[in-house]
């Protein structure tokens, strides 16, 4: 049976990655089917994804933040009954190449979510910086101690996820912080979540939103939210 493959694309003000990153996903593989979501990007973003013409777009109102353009591209993906979704950048970080590997564990049922991370394994590509590294590792310590499971790239944006997740993530999405919280709120209800090894570049173009005395801030509240889901119930899954 013919999959039907999802590719997320959170985008806000990427107009100098978007078509770039749209284009290496077409030649990685075709049948992937593209949703940009414009989370009210004030440059050209809007215009550069459809000009491409290999990419649906959908334009957001207002600018919602990653968890609501990402939930909506969840929510697009449920509707459409597609068989998995891929979340997957829109600055240039993340190669379409390495995307068979984390569909892969999805694809034999041993897993419903598989996570693309730098630090499995030592990889000759971008490893964030110093102070991100950091922060990268208390966070693989919070989920170790909240769900008992080590995973080493919480703030991956390189994911991929079954029908059951992509269900369950279209109702129940974070909005703050999505990464880190995501991976505490899959543990917590059961889904099955592997990394895998991945390869990944440096942004081709713009600026991170979070630089630095935002990463101490955002790491703070990045610790609170993930305290806050663990003491959550468990959310009856349909």
């Amino acid at each position: 049976m013919h999959e039907r493959i999802l590719i997320i694309i959170p985008a806000y003000n990427e107009e100098k990655n978007i078509g770039k990153v749209i284009q290496s996903l077409y030649d990685a593989e075709p049948d992937y089917q593209c949703l940009v979501v414009n989370d009210g990007s004030r440059d050209n973003t809007q215009h550069e994804a459809e000009a491409s013409g290999l990419a649906t777009v959908i334009q957001l109102p207002s600018n919602l933040g990653i968890g609501g353009a990402v939930q909506t591209g969840f929510k697009y993906g449920f509707y459409n009954n597609f068989d998995y979704a891929i979340q997957f950048d829109g600055d240039g970080q993340h190669l379409a190449s390495e995307i068979p590997k984390l569909l892969d564990p999805l694809r034999t049922n041993e897993f419903d979510v598989c996570i693309g991370s730098r630090f499995v394994e030592k990889t000759l590509g971008f490893q964030s910086t110093f102070m991100r590294r950091i922060g990268i590792r208390i966070f693989e310590f919070m989920s170790r101690l909240l769900i008992r499971k080590k995973i080493t790239d919480s703030t991956s944006g390189f994911r991929a996820y079954n029908k059951q997740a992509i269900a369950f993530l279209a109702a129940n999405y974070p909005t703050d912080y999505p990464e880190p919280e995501t991976v505490i709120l899959l543990g917590k209800n059961d889904f099955r979540i592997r990394e895998v090894s991945v390869e990944m570049i440096e942004r081709q173009g713009g600026e991170s939103s979070i630089s630095g005395l935002k990463s101490a801030h955002y790491m703070i509240k990045v610790i609170l939210a993930m305290l806050m889901t663990a003491q959550r119930q468990k959310i009856r899954r349909t």
